[in-house]
């Protein structure tokens, strides 16, 4: 499937929405459509096998003007102009609004006068004057209400606009029948104040709401903010700086310090530090060097570097955050189905209720007057604006929330059920574990062999191989300035091990189960190994055709934050899995270390998915959090697929969630946004249906001032967009707890907070090379350098250590005080 989005014009309540989702529908081809309301915006989803994409687009577009609305293809390169054309319409209607209050403030304090009678204002109801300050307002500023009227009711779909029209016509024009028509009253009653206030009233409300509206979609203007909008390449021997669309893959380009990165690449010269906290929501500087990728709309913070462009435009980690979020506003969570039925059959059915005021009033209590208020108050008050609003600024807002942290959030859907969740399955490698094992030892069990060649050779063998483990091993070997010889007849079992010919001669590197299955004996090595197993390590076997010849020790450890992540995943009430390859011993001493309770051990990437299905089975709704790559299965195979992707392409693609940065933390703070969003919109549609539940039977009976009616529907669309903004002060707290981070006995009530004074920090260069240091020490869990201070604050197990860490930063090149 396809997606097409279309700008759509004209839209102004959920009834509307459903009569452009309608019209969209009668194209043939199409999947299926979601209409935004905040955004208003439609999303189309199609088989390009079954339509040529340009002939529906066409029809589309055909199909929501027949319906009464406008539409178009949004064009990324007049995103400006767009915004700037929103600004205009929006002044304009500012302008209208305030030109409509100052010609119904005269009607306004006529009533008031009236009403305490105040014989100095008299004048001021007389019917002529009246209708000179009232025609304006409901023929020229309320032209546009006539106008939706007319475009909705000739499509078949009456929505907000005949409400209005049809309300404020009605005290119009009784007015002037009763200000210049009707015989014998002396003091004709006249309700042009109810028709102009009400116009008054809604115009004001369209404003504050789209201001509001505006302020929803702040994330993506901050994204698209960071694109710079030119680069400096080298061509023809030269720096030149050229538009950022004239940048090609290939191209070198130059960045001075405190400038935005304007493509992704991998760095050729230079060092320097990435500020990525837009990307990726955290708020340390990133080292970067040669070989490191940089990405675009991230800040060089010092040094001068040259870069390799690699993805440009569309193809760029930020161009494609920009169209996640863009896709996740634009989408609809299914808790809107419900606002969606109501919407589409309530317009017809106000209309009927004022009707049966009317008539009521008329014919039973022969009150034509009292029949035509009650009426022209159901009819006002009835605007379903905030059940339109209620849903899509709420996922709007949660949405950008999340971009901001670096959590990518596909649609409202998925947003939708985050919040569900009940167990979450943790791949170990590089999601609990930093994905970077380190060779710990090499035992040898043959005679003949010195612990050099069975490096060499292990390391000669798995340098085919691309899996952490084995890079380990090759990176061990090379770091003693060992010589590597080619192997040949590579194989390799995934999940088992590998087996390859070096000098003629056949070997195997692998687990325990794999070499049993070569046919070699592991007789007498079970202690040694499963103490290596206890602490930690994942265990291989080096062997030949004959015999074991030595054992090798892996590590991964767990990042510096997965036990609080764990801890806080804990806290919302989840159940806590780890799915890996590893062996059951290797297995439970990183659980323990990390605290997840539960292990699945030994289980090969092809059996993670079938592991998550019995969780389902058992009544679990799932999350899986992977890589992206190695556990698409798993994560496809889930409720809610999460890749702790770091950016890269297919973890964007292959997951619901992608965390831009890989902390275990930021799963908890998803969770808890989208039972935090959920809770807005359950909020929003609450008072949606309250209202008109308690304000449509208080009008019918009389008991509501039309224009009071007018400022409760204006005001109810604003507080629904207020209550979703007020999810922008969402914040998941992680600064605070620190128990578990090196080691499980740590708690918070023995950490001691010290404050260095250091000299000769001047960037943020010094910054990172000082908490670097300090960090260095066992017995420190934080450490933040205040630059303008100059000064670090410690975070410390063991005062008496300070010593050392003091050394630390003077090892660093800079003075302690």
């Amino acid at each position: 499937m396809e997606i097409v989005q279309f700008n759509i014009k004209g839209m102004t309540c959920a009834s509307c929405v459903a009569h452009v989702e309608k019209g969209i529908m009668k194209t043939g081809g199409i999947d299926k459509t979601s209409v935004n309301l905040a955004t208003e915006k439609a999303t189309v989803s199609f088989d390009p096998s079954k339509t040529d994409v340009q002939s529906l687009i066409e029809s589309v577009i055909k199909n929501i003007e027949n319906a009464g609305y406008g539409a178009s293809i949004p064009q990324k390169e007049e995103s400006g102009a767009e915004e700037e054309q929103k600004k205009k319409e929006l002044n304009h209607l500012k302008l209208q609004t305030l030109i409509a209050a100052l010609l119904s403030a005269p009607l306004m304090l006529a009533m008031i006068a009236m009403l305490f009678k105040i014989e100095a204002l008299h004048f001021l109801h007389k019917p002529i004057l009246q209708l000179i300050l009232a025609s304006p307002v409901q023929f020229w500023i309320g032209f546009r209400f006539y106008k939706g009227a007319w475009k909705s009711l000739k499509s078949g779909s009456p929505g907000m606009d005949v409400l209005v029209a049809l309300g404020t016509s009605s005290a119009f024009f009784y007015s002037v029948y009763n200000g210049f028509f009707a015989q014998g009253e002396a003091a004709p009653a006249l309700y042009f104040e109810a028709s102009a206030i009400i116009i008054t009233l809604v115009l004001l409300g369209k404003y504050l709401e789209a201001g509001a509206k505006g302020k929803t979609s702040e994330a993506i203007k901050k994204l698209m903010g960071l694109q710079p909008k030119t680069a400096r390449v080298e061509r023809n021997s030269s720096i030149i700086d050229v538009p950022i669309a004239d940048v090609q893959t290939g191209d070198i380009v130059v960045i001075r310090p405190g400038e935005r990165f304007p493509v992704d690449g991998p760095i050729l010269e230079g060092t320097t530090a990435a500020d990525e906290s837009m990307i990726t929501g955290e708020s340390m500087p990133v080292e970067k060097g040669p070989g490191d990728q940089v990405v675009s709309g991230t800040i060089n913070s010092y040094g001068s570097v040259r870069y390799r462009a690699e993805h440009v435009g569309s193809d760029s980690v930020l161009a494609r955050i920009i169209s996640i979020v863009e896709e996740a506003q634009g989408s609809k969570a299914p808790i809107q189905k419900l606002a969606d039925k109501v919407a589409s059959i309530f317009v017809p059915v106000v209309l009927g209720i004022a009707a049966l005021t009317f008539l009521i009033w008329w014919l039973v209590f022969s009150s034509l007057s009292s029949g035509l208020i009650a009426s022209v108050a159901v009819l006002v008050i009835a605007c379903p604006c905030a059940l339109g609003l209620a849903t899509p600024t709420a996922i709007m807002v949660g949405t950008g929330v999340g971009a901001g942290r670096g959590i990518l959030i596909k649609n409202g859907e998925i947003l939708q059920a985050a919040g569900k969740l009940t167990a979450v399955v943790l791949d170990k490698t590089g999601t609990i574990t930093r994905g970077k094992p380190e060779m710990k030892e090499l035992i040898p069990l043959a005679e003949g062999w010195s612990h050099k060649e069975l490096l060499a050779l292990a390391a000669s063998l798995e340098d085919n191989s691309e899996h952490p483990l084995a890079q380990s091993v090759v990176a061990a070997a090379r770091k003693e300035g060992l010589k590597l010889k080619k192997s040949e007849n590579f194989s390799s079992f995934p999940g088992k091990g590998i087996r390859a010919s070096l000098d003629g001669k056949n070997y195997f590197i692998g687990k325990e189960e794999f070499i049993i299955e070569e046919g070699l004996s592991l007789e007498g090595m079970d202690h040694k190994k499963a103490a290596l197993e206890a602490m930690g390590s994942t265990v291989v076997i080096l062997a030949d055709n004959e015999r074991p010849l030595a054992m090798i020790a892996l590590a991964d450890r767990i990042k510096d934050h997965s036990a609080e992540g764990v801890r806080m995943l804990k806290d919302l009430g989840l159940e806590l899995y780890m799915i890996t390859g590893d062996n059951p011993h290797t297995a439970a001493a990183i659980a323990k270390e990390a605290g997840v309770d539960h292990v699945l051990a030994g289980i090969l990437p092809e059996g993670k998915a079938l592991e998550v299905k019995k969780l389902q089975e058992a009544g679990h709704i799932v999350a899986m959090v992977g890589d992206g790559v190695n556990d698409a299965p798993a994560l496809a195979t889930s409720n809610t697929g999460i890749a702790m992707g770091e950016g890269s392409d297919i973890a964007m693609e292959s997951s619901d969630i992608t965390l831009m940065r890989g902390d275990l933390r930021e799963i908890a703070a998803a969770v808890k946004l989208s039972r935090k969003t959920m809770g807005k919109i359950k909020q929003n549609l609450f008072w949606a249906f309250f209202y008109n539940a308690i304000g449509i039977p208080f009008a019918a009976l009389g008991l509501l001032n039309p224009i009071i009616a007018g400022a409760a529907m204006a005001f109810s669309s604003v507080s629904v967009v207020s209550n979703s903004l007020s999810l922008k002060n969402f914040k998941m707290d992680t600064s605070g707890h620190v128990a578990t981070v090196r080691n499980d006995k740590i708690h918070e009530e023995n950490l001691m907070n010290v404050v260095v004074k250091v000299d000769g920090m001047s960037c943020n260069h010094c910054k990172m090379s000082v908490e670097k240091a300090a960090g260095s020490v066992d017995t420190v869990t934080s450490a933040v350098v205040d630059l303008d201070k100059k000064e670090v604050a410690l975070t410390l197990t063991d005062e008496g250590k300070l010593a050392e860490v003091k050394a630390a930063i003077t090892e660093a090149g800079f003075t302690p005080l």
